[in-house]
């Protein structure tokens, strides 16, 4: 029997199955599978590489490797860094589960802030910020996440989430954690503020539901009623990444796209043109 081919989103997926991990499928590159094996051309003009960072962050699971790197290990090392640039006075660092965790566990290493699992998580409820509707969304992260009372009761605690989006989640997650008796909640997001919304694929809001876009980070921290708020830079994610700079798509903390987007306004005269592509590639 010869040689079976797969292909698949993420790398973890080959280790379930035992299978060999080879290279990952390039930019522009189509891979052709039949009778004969494994084909591969590169039909399309070779491009910059920009990679997704928020694969790193938040979409990928943590033990996958993307774009070389370990995500559980740049997560980790983002919560290292993110201890460094955000320092709280505080008794336990809780993560937002299950995203979190690599990051919360990496900041209470840096700090010498007791790692807790104050939430636990219901693994049968999805993301809850891609939900279509805010009422769903609210609902999804009461019956998603429930604080642990004896491990937060009396105590000052630091929250670790990987992303703060629209910031209803957030804030009901704060406000679950005051429920059970935190004296203090400091929040420490493990990336930048996400200020723009990605049109390669990922499903964000558009940017006037984005939290960040529309307030300052004060504002933000009353917002979802934390003791204060904190953000990883974007240097110092990119340092835990260990990708450059040059090579990576960061544009829902700066806004600078790899390619040219167009305005609605240019959308429509281009389908009317028989062009239906939102990027100019």
């Amino acid at each position: 029997m010869g040689d079976v081919w797969l292909l698949a989103s993420e790398t973890c997926a080959f280790y379930l199955i035992d299978a060999e991990y080879v290279r990952d499928v390039e930019p522009g590159e189509m891979i052709v599978i039949n009778d004969s094996g494994l084909h591969s051309s590169f039909p399309l003009p070779a491009r910059q590489h920009s990679m997704c960072i928020f694969e790193h962050v938040y979409f990928s699971r943590p033990d996958s490797t993307i774009f070389g790197r370990s995500v559980n290990e740049s997560r980790h090392k983002m919560g290292r860094q993110l201890a460094l640039e955000k320092p709280a006075d505080a008794d336990i660092v809780v993560p937002v589960p299950d995203s979190g965790v690599a990051a919360a566990i990496g900041y209470s290493a840096q700090s010498g802030i007791s790692y807790r699992q104050g939430l636990v998580r219901n693994h049968y409820v999805g993301r809850t910020f891609i939900e279509p509707k805010q009422s769903i969304r609210s609902f999804g992260v009461r019956i998603k996440l429930n604080p642990v009372r004896d491990l937060i009761a009396g105590r000052r605690v630091v929250l670790i989430d990987d992303s703060i989006v629209r910031g209803t989640t957030s804030k009901k997650i704060v406000q679950m954690v005051r429920e059970v008796g935190a004296t203090e909640i400091h929040v420490r997001i493990s990336c930048p503020p996400t200020i723009s919304p990605c049109y390669y694929g990922v499903d964000t809001p558009n940017k006037s539901d984005l939290i960040a876009a529309q307030m300052s980070v004060e504002e933000i921290r009353k917002f979802i009623g934390a003791d204060s708020l904190g953000y990883l830079s974007l240097e110092g994610m990119m340092q835990a990444t260990g990708i450059s700079p040059r090579a990576a798509c960061v544009a829902c903390w700066n806004e600078k796209y790899p390619t040219r987007i167009t305005s609605a306004a240019e959308t429509m005269w281009e389908r009317d043109h028989e062009t239906v592509s939102i990027a100019e590639l």
